[in-house]
């Protein structure tokens, strides 16, 4: 059984729950990390979510979503994890935290406040997809995400959609390679074209960015 660290809004842990029960539909607010990888030419690596997850399944999400354990730093935990779904290590880097709640159908929700990081693959080609967990990966520019985007926003995590959205607040201290990646993905225009997505899943707007 695994068990999830519960948060206030600043992001202080106040207990642990039972993951299940942090996802029932009105959910506990609790700790996750969603990981952006791309390569060096700038293209995101998106994951289908396997169709045996209780929410989104067959849904595109960023690389990597799930939740740190208790010691673990966003950065670590997202590093330990990396591995379990894609059988691959990379260096992260944190870039911003954020919080949502967003229910899915009636089956449960996610309740969140979710830090952000990125990395750089070099060695793509070791990437193995793990059971259960992710069952496609696609690599996508800029311009192909935005406009799927903006065209289907039903495929798509809604977190991955609000991560994007704050990819101008990421930290200045980012090695050089990630600031050349950010700066090809923080186009003028960018958080205009998710507006739509983000209306369309969370109509009572219940997303925000967390100041440090």
């Amino acid at each position: 059984m695994e068990y999830l660290i519960l948060v206030d809004g600043n992001d202080k842990p106040v207990g642990t729950e039972e993951k299940v029960t942090c996802h029932l539909p009105q959910g506990k607010l609790h700790r996750a990390f969603t990981i952006l990888l791309f390569n060096k030419e700038g293209k995101l690596l998106l994951t289908q979510r396997s169709m045996s997850k209780m929410l989104w399944p067959g849904d595109w999400d960023g690389t990597v979503a799930s939740h740190p354990r208790q010691s673990e730093t966003y950065v670590s935990s997202a590093e330990r994890r990396l591995p379990e779904e894609l059988g691959i290590t990379c260096t992260l880097e944190y870039l911003y935290k954020f919080e949502y709640h967003v229910p899915y159908k009636n089956i449960g929700s996610e309740n969140e406040v979710c830090g952000t990081l990125m990395g750089i693959i070099e060695n793509a080609d070791k990437i193995k997809l793990v059971e259960d967990e992710i069952s496609a990966i696609r690599w996508v520019t800029f311009d192909e995400l935005l406009s799927e985007i903006e065209k289907s926003p039903r495929i798509f995590c809604p977190w991955m959609i609000v991560a994007l959205y704050f990819l101008p607040e990421s930290k200045d201290n980012t090695t050089e390679e990630n600031k050349k990646i950010l700066k090809m993905w923080n186009k003028d225009g960018l958080r205009n074209r998710l507006e739509t997505s983000l209306k369309y899943h969370f109509p009572d707007h219940q997303w925000e960015l967390k100041k440090e």
